[in-house]
C-alpha cells in the first residue's frame, strides 16, 4: 500500500503519529527553511516524530521538528529545535485553524520529502486516540501477524 510518487524522495516519517491520532484529513503544505536546514535535510537527517502546528497571528507553526546542525555552515548555522513556518493558502490556513480551536483537534505531521527539489511536508488534521483505541490496534496488528503465520504455516 505504498504510494511512492516519481520525484518524490522522503526524509522522515512520522510512525508515532498513526499510532497515537486518528486522521481525519491530510494535505501537503510548504516549510520555509534556510539554507543549512535544507543541507541538513539532504544528508538525510531530521525528525518530526514529536512535532505538531500551532497558530500564532493568523500563521502557522512547526513546533518541536529537530533538524541538526549542518557541520559545514558557518556563522549562519540554525537553531535544531527553531519554530518553522508552515506555507499553506490563506483560506487553508483559516479552516485549519478553526478546526484546531473549534473541534479540539491538533495538526500533527506526518512526512517531510522532496518534491522537485523542494522540501514539503504532509500534515494531518487528527484527534487523539484514547488508551483503549491503541489497545485495540495493538490487538488487531498481532491478529493478523499471527494469522499470516498459521496461513503461511499451512501452505507449506
Amino acid at each position: 500500500m505504498k504510494h511512492k510518487i516519481v520525484g518524490q524522495k522522503i526524509i522522515c516519517l512520522n510512525r508515532k503519529a498513526s499510532f497515537n491520532f486518528f486522521f481525519l484529513e491530510k494535505l501537503e503544505a510548504g516549510i520555509s527553511l534556510k539554507g543549512s536546514e535544507v543541507k541538513s535535510l539532504r544528508d538525510g537527517k531530521g525528525s518530526i516524530s514529536d512535532a505538531y502546528a500551532i497558530d500564532n497571528n493568523g500563521e502557522l507553526y512547526l513546533i518541536n521538528s529537530h533538524i541538526p546542525l549542518y557541520r559545514q555552515s558557518s556563522y549562519n548555522n540554525h537553531n535544531p529545535k527553531g519554530e518553522r513556518k508552515l506555507l499553506l493558502k490563506k483560506k487553508e490556513i483559516n479552516k485549519l485553524i478553526g478546526r484546531i480551536n473549534q473541534d479540539g483537534l491538533t495538526i500533527v505531521p506526518t512526512k517531510m520529502y522532496f518534491v522537485k527539489g523542494k522540501v514539503k511536508i504532509e500534515i494531518a488534521v487528527a484527534k487523539g486516540k484514547k488508551l483503549y483505541d491503541k489497545r485495540n490496534v495493538k490487538k488487531t496488528r498481532d491478529w493478523n501477524r499471527e494469522k499470516a503465520r498459521i496461513f503461511s504455516k499451512n501452505n507449506k
